[in-house]
Parts: structure tokens; sequence; C-alpha cells
């Protein structure tokens, strides 16, 4: 089969590898129909060290499972999965209380520390099958609904996540800081939630634009203290009272603690390319609040998918270009140079 490697910054190429096996009795072996390139696989793009072996990639996938352990019963073969990006067990501690990227028994994908390999490839073993996978009855490899189905391994979840830790509620003012996937999630969350004020912070037309559609009441595209000032303007210069920040990146987290309220939360889940930032007395003393972390979206499934299903959201609308797995090297610089929002792989 084929899969994604990287092998350094920069340097992703498409190989020939073979097929996963089961190795336990709580796998399952599924084959792909739909993965994609996320924001997060471009910080490795920029910055991995050269690797001689190669790091597999890639960490949302869809697809019908092929074959499954002696143990697993939740799923069985030609079911249609959507798999989370953490593998999780489903009944540890961790799992009970909804915080599957904690579970005792999992981990994430490409990670040799628990065998796993990458979602963009042909296939894919699952081990904890039953925790991990979620089945969507009714669903086939030529549905109307894949793209957005595909949203819910990752950036769907992130995004209900950042909102959901906020604690977005009727009538809160939020401010989404990023225009990638995440953020435009968090947008449709937030409004999902009920927040009567939506500022986006992004520069991209044609993903703001797509933020209005799924709910932003404001785009404010300058950085910096030029941003902060604009948002203090729409906001009576108080600021938001909830600060979803989906960038990663310290500027992004500066300016966020910059724009939100004396009293309010900023959530993070982008993932952080900082070690230090600031969180003593000028946080403190404003009695703000940090939160947010891994998505668990495994826990998130059930309750985004009905709308999925029946239409009401699209959140598959986030993909702007769709390849072939051959295809994956020229997916990975067309989000690099911001020619894609975000790319999915037809296997």
């Amino acid at each position: 089969m084929k899969a994604a490697f990287m092998y350094a910054a920069g340097d992703v190429r498409v190989e020939e590898v073979p097929d996963p096996v089961l190795k336990a009795p709580t796998d399952a072996i599924v084959r792909v129909v739909r993965s994609c390139i996320c924001g997060s696989d471009l910080h490795p793009y920029h910055s991995l060290p050269a690797t001689p072996e190669g790091t597999t990639m890639g960490h949302e996938f869809v697809g019908v499972v092929e074959d499954t352990g002696s143990e697993v019963s939740s799923i069985r073969k030609g079911d249609f999965v959507i798999a989370p990006f953490a593998v999780s067990d489903g009944t540890c501690e961790f799992c009970r209380e909804g915080l599957h990227t904690s579970c005792l028994h999992g981990g994430f994908w490409n990670d040799p520390g628990i065998g796993t390999q990458g979602g963009q490839a042909e296939a894919v073993r699952v081990p904890q099958a039953d925790g991990t996978l979620v089945a969507v009855p009714g669903i086939g490899e030529d549905s109307a609904h894949l793209a957005s189905l595909l949203t819910l391994s990752d950036v769907y979840g992130t995004g209900w996540h950042a909102a959901r830790t906020a604690r977005v509620g009727e009538g809160d003012t939020v401010a989404v800081v990023g225009d990638g996937a995440v953020g435009l999630m968090a947008v449709l969350a937030a409004k999902q939630l009920g927040a009567e004020q939506i500022i986006l912070m992004g520069r991209h037309k044609a993903r703001t634009d797509l933020g209005r559609e799924y709910g932003a009441t404001d785009v404010v595209a300058e950085r910096g203290d030029e941003g902060i000032a604009k948002v203090r303007e729409l906001t009576g210069g108080r600021g938001v009272r909830k600060v979803l920040e989906a960038v990663g990146h310290l500027p992004a987290y500066e300016q966020s603690l910059g724009i939100v309220r004396d009293g309010g939360t900023v959530s993070r889940v982008g993932v952080p390319q900082y070690a230090d930032a600031q969180i003593g007395w000028p946080f403190f003393g404003r009695n703000l609040t940090l939160t947010g972390g891994p998505a668990p979206v495994r826990g998130y499934i059930e309750q985004l998918l009905p709308a999925v299903l029946d239409g009401s959201v699209d959140p598959g609308k986030v993909f702007d270009r769709t390849i072939g797995i051959d295809e994956v090297p020229a997916g990975y610089a067309a989000m690099d140079a911001r020619e894609a929002l975000k790319v999915m792989i037809r296997m």
C-alpha cells in the first residue's frame, strides 16, 4: 500500500509499504477512504530534523473496516468508521470523564511507543478499536457527507473543544484568533453555543468569508497592537469575554491576552510552538482563566454527528482542495503557501 512519510522539514514522500496486519485482539484494520493534511502537520513540515528512517504522517481519517481482532465487539467488517486523532480504550477513568486524549492505554497516531502509523495512507491498523472508532451506519464511500464526517476526526471537534472549555454560552462575546480550519470550526461552535458577537481575527478573505458564513459577526485583519485596539473598539473598550486561540504561536497567545476582558477566558487549542508565555501578574491580576488543550474529540462525535448527517451544518466546507495519495507532497506545499485552507486526500 501507499503511505506518506516525512524525512526532514519540507521533505514529504509517498512510498510503498507493507499492508498493516492485526497485532492484538483489540485491533482493527481500516481501509482509508478519506484522509487529510492538518495545519498542525505544518509544524514538522517547517522544523523536523533530518530523520533517516522517516516518520509516517496524518492523524485524521475515515474509512471502512476490513478486519477486526477477536475481542472487538462494537464494530465489524464493512462498517464505515470515523477515526479520532487519538487512540483511546473508552473504559479507563479518563475516558469515562470525557478526557480521551489522556487515556491510560491510548496515545496518538505516528507514535512508535504504541506502534501506530499515520492516517495519510491507504490502510491503518487501529489499536483499541472498540474505544477509538465510531461507526456511522448508512454511509457509503460515495456519500455527500464524507468531507464533513472527516472534520469530526479532528478540526470540528477541536473547534468545539475550544468553545466548550471556554464555556461559551448565550449572549457571549467571543474572539477567534486564527482563520485556519480549526479557527473556522471554533466560529461555528461558538455560534452553535449561542454567542452573540463573534470576532474572527484573520487576514485571508476567502477564509474569513467562510467564517462569516459560519457565524462570525466581525472580521479583524489587523494583528499585534493594531488588532488588539480594533477588537477593543468593537467591544466598548473592554475586550471579549472568551478568546479561542487556534494558531499555536506566541504572538497569537499574546494577542489573545490583549483582547480578553478582565475576568475572561482564553482557550488554546492551537498546538503551542513555544515553551514560555505570560502567566504572571499581568495574567493573574486580571482574574483570567486559561484553558483548552488537545481536544478529546472521541467524546464529542456522537453529539456533533446528527447535525452533520441532517445537513444543518456543513463543516466540510473547510476542505478547498482534494488530491490523490500520490499528490500529498504537493498538498503540503499548497497549504504551506496558503494556496489551500485544508487539503483532503481521496484514496
